[in-house]
Parts: C-alpha cells; sequence; structure tokens
C-alpha cells in the first residue's frame, strides 16, 4: 500500500501562478534558489475517480497521432494513477512564506503537489530525444514551445 501526501498545492489566478508549500514543509525549499527550473510532481485531481483510472486506451487526442493510444503514450490525465510531472521555471522562492513564484504550469487552481525535484541537466536533460513521427515537428524545448500554436494539434 502507498501512502502519498500532498506537500503543497498551485495557485492560479488572475495575476500569478504560485506552488504553495504547507508550512511543516518550507524547510524543503531551502537552497532551491539557484535552480532555473523545478520538476513538479502533482496530482489530476480532477481525473481521480475509478472510470478514469480504467481507461487504459483512447482515440487519437493529437490530430496527426495513430487512430488509437495506449495511455502512456499520451500526457493525458486519464491513467491508472493521475500522476502528472511538469517541468517550470522558477521566478523566485519565497523561503519563509513557502512559496515558488512561476510562470506557468498546466495544472489546475488547487491542484495537490506531491513533489518537488530540482531540474538538473546532467540527469533531466536529454540531448537528442527520439519521437515518433506524428509529433516529431513539436518545439524542442520548453522555451520554443510558448510560441507554438498547441490548440491545433488536440483533437478536443
Amino acid at each position: 500500500m502507498f501512502n502519498v501526501n500532498p506537500i503543497g498545492k498551485i495557485t492560479v489566478d488572475q495575476d500569478e501562478i504560485l506552488i504553495i508549500v504547507e508550512s511543516k514543509y518550507k524547510q524543503a525549499l531551502k537552497e532551491l534558489t539557484g535552480f532555473s527550473h523545478v520538476n513538479v510532481i502533482w496530482w489530476f485531481d480532477d481525473f481521480d475517480n475509478v472510470e478514469a483510472r480504467s481507461i487504459v486506451e483512447v482515440e487519437a487526442p493529437y490530430k496527426k497521432a495513430p487512430q488509437k493510444m495506449g495511455i502512456f503514450a499520451t500526457r493525458s490525465p486519464i491513467r491508472p494513477n493521475p500522476v502528472a510531472l511538469s517541468v517550470v521555471q522558477i521566478i523566485n522562492v519565497d523561503e519563509d512564506r513557502g512559496i515558488i513564484r512561476i510562470p506557468y504550469i498546466d495544472a489546475n487552481h488547487g491542484s495537490p503537489v506531491i513533489d518537488l525535484k530540482p531540474y538538473t541537466p546532467s540527469l533531466d536533460r536529454v540531448e537528442s530525444p527520439g519521437v515518433p513521427d506524428w509529433c516529431r515537428h513539436w518545439p524542442k524545448s520548453i522555451e520554443q514551445s510558448s510560441d507554438f500554436d498547441w490548440e491545433s494539434e488536440f483533437n478536443f
């Protein structure tokens, strides 16, 4: 049996996006300042139900993808364990208040954060990753993704 406890939550409003760490974990932010990015492991809580957890194959969520795809070949929130991973840029870390300010994350307001790990190129960066033909035209980095027309890629 697994016991997963959130360490914080995502807060999204019109002015800013924050990762708010619970007070008992604030000290865990010590020395995160200096890293430009952080891996945020969070829970797709809006999709945590028996039906969503039982789906293992979906109709192509991407326009150029194969007709049917296994859920592990997608970044869908519908999965056996609704765990998400997002690499995000750190704008600043307020250790005293337990707040990390970020420019964007694909999580909803209130999504539970399970863990944070600093992004380190020596462990997280793959120099020449291979991808299927149907998504080879996607941007090669997070930085390039901000200017990409993602809406034209999805079937939803």
